[in-house]
């Protein structure tokens, strides 16, 4: 029994001078792991595969073109008094000719105007005279001249001018219309040269 005792005893300081050797091995760096990146890492690393682009579309720039009939537009002006290319009318070809007649109309895009009392409008009504544009007076419209006929021929030369309405003038149907009218070109000869030799033709021209 004794001598058992004594072997178990020895053992166990065995064990204990072997668990401390391990200690020591461990802490001086004996037993230290080198943590190495496996085959699949390193190559991730190399190649980092397909990439993803992006592409930035920039927004479309809002457009701040101004109207060309803006040109023409007086802003905060009377709506009654606006020019025909300013206004969309509601008209009818109903009315009596040479009679006053009254319309409603709108103001364009981008367009403002004012009543009588100042306050801002978007649909007005507008007075005017029932009468197609080719019926105006001549003061109302102008039209364009020829240089190809002479007024000084016998008997008088016409020739077909294209006429437009004055911006401020109001009327009905197409603002821009044919005309025949006496040619106005002397062609070189004086005013009184050619006023001269025009009485002469008279007998020719039973309309002049």
């Amino acid at each position: 029994m004794a001598a058992a005792g004594v072997l178990l005893r020895d053992l166990r300081r065995l064990c204990r001078v072997l668990l401390f050797l391990s200690q020591f091995y461990i802490l001086s760096g004996g037993g230290s792991f080198s943590v190495e990146p496996s085959q699949p890492l390193a190559q991730s690393d190399k190649d980092p595969g397909p990439t993803r682009t992006f592409t930035v579309v920039p927004r479309a720039a809002e457009s701040t073109d101004i109207p060309p009939y803006m040109m023409k537009c007086p802003s905060n002006g009377l709506c009654s008094r606006l020019p025909a290319d300013c206004i969309e009318c509601k008209t009818n070809f109903s009315c009596v000719y040479g009679k006053p007649v009254t319309f409603d109309c709108t103001v364009k895009p981008s367009v403002t105007c004012v009543d009588q009392d100042f306050k801002s409008r978007k649909s007005f009504v507008l007075n005017m005279t029932c009468r197609f544009c080719w019926q105006l007076p001549e003061t109302d419209y102008e039209c364009s001249s020829s240089t190809s006929c002479m007024a000084v021929s016998c008997p008088r030369q016409r020739y077909t001018a294209n006429c437009t309405v004055r911006d401020h003038v109001h009327c009905l149907g197409n603002r821009t219309f044919p005309k025949m009218l006496y040619c106005n070109w002397t062609g070189g000869y004086k005013w009184s040269t050619a006023l001269a030799l025009r009485h002469t033709c008279q007998y020719c021209d039973t309309s002049f």
